[in-house]
């Protein structure tokens, strides 16, 4: 019997689709809690999952070292708290995709970047549970 590992970010959760992440700009939601801006789309299926990505703007980190510092900080903190909601859509039923965009100006602290994915993932519980 193999167990499922609790804390992974597998193949499958990475939003790797250029097709998938066009729509999620150009039809998905959003909303911003500083420094991020995230862009989501939920949407009824037969099988709950979720797709997450990370992004960095390159006009404020010009070096790739630092934006891929900051997505790793971002995919980290992530994966350690991504149960939240996915609990709420394996209850109703959803989908979720989800695309995270840091927009701050200077390199954050891991604590910054783990407390506000945290109050990220904690509002978009609230929004999966309001859907019916």
């Amino acid at each position: 019997m193999k167990v499922a590992k609790q804390f992974t970010l597998g193949k499958k959760e990475r939003l790797k689709s250029r097709k998938q992440t066009e729509l999620l700009f150009s039809e998905g939601k959003r909303f911003t809690i500083v420094p991020f801006r995230i862009y989501y789309s939920l949407y009824k299926a037969a099988k709950s999952t979720v797709q997450f990505g990370a992004g960095v703007s390159k006009r404020n980190f010009k070096k790739a070292v630092d934006r891929n510092k900051i997505k790793r900080l971002i995919r980290e903190a992530y994966r350690l708290q991504k149960n939240i909601i996915k609990e709420k859509l394996e209850e109703k039923n959803y989908q979720l995709t989800l695309f995270f965009i840091y927009t701050g100006k200077e390199l954050p602290d891991y604590y910054i970047v783990y407390d506000q994915t945290g109050k990220i993932l904690d509002k978009l519980a609230v929004l999966i549970g309001q859907k019916i």
